[in-house]
């Protein structure tokens, strides 16, 4: 809801520029602009029964409503656009992969791999936003709890510093070898996925990606 809002831009149509922070926004153009066509060949709304994913489940709900308004909406917006700037690992994936394909609607530039965010917004800003957010959802106390990051990359090693400021006993899981080493240097213990699952009180992923914990049987 909030990103449709934030593309509502009345009847001049919608911005020019989209600096994206997550894909929500070219997620929500992209999957506008094929429903609206669908919806002129056949007719057909989109279902969000559909989806079992619960975020595409609201995005779907959100394209059928639009739909009903003005069935050409994302066309407009995806005309209109000049590009869009991105800075998430994972959105810059799926721009790549929609580009690969042949399906990217609109230029989009990768920020996320410019050396100002990869070396400071991915190492500095997590160490702020992960304690806020955990704590703000968990309200549990930090110090003395084991705490697992997992992977040491540039998140991971900002998490790792958070954590251990707050008081917690951390510990890294990781397969590349100099990470695994730069966490040892650190005096961070590396240990493997099996030997913490008992014994850990906070997982944290810096993958950008679910269903990380898991043990083959």
């Amino acid at each position: 809801w909030c990103t449709k809002r934030a593309l509502d831009w009345g009847p001049d149509g919608g911005p020019d520029l989209i600096v994206d922070d997550g894909g929500d926004a070219p997620l929500l153009i992209h999957e506008g602009v094929e429903a609206e066509e669908d919806f002129a060949k056949s007719g057909k709304l989109p279902d969000p029964t559909s989806s079992t994913n619960p975020e595409f489940h609201i995005i779907l709900g959100l394209i059928r409503d639009t739909l009903k308004e003005d069935p050409l909406k994302y066309h407009k917006m995806k005309d209109r656009l000049v590009g869009v700037s991105e800075e998430t690992t994972t959105s810059v994936h799926w721009l790549y992969q929609k580009q690969a394909n042949g399906s990217l609607l609109l230029p989009a530039i990768n920020v996320n791999d410019s050396v100002t965010k990869s070396k400071f917004d991915n190492l500095y800003r997590c160490r702020h936003s992960l304690l806020d957010g955990l704590i703000r959802a968990t309200d549990v106390m930090i110090a003395s709890k084991v705490a697992v990051v997992y992977p040491y990359g540039d998140v991971g090693k900002g998490c790792a510093v958070a954590m251990k400021v707050a008081g917690a006993r951390v510990i890294v899981t990781e397969i590349d070898p100099i990470c695994a080493l730069q966490a040892l240097m650190e005096g961070i213990p590396v240990l493997t996925l099996v030997d913490v699952l008992e014994t850990t009180d906070i997982f944290v992923t810096t993958t950008g990606n679910k269903d990380y914990v898991i043990i083959d049987p």
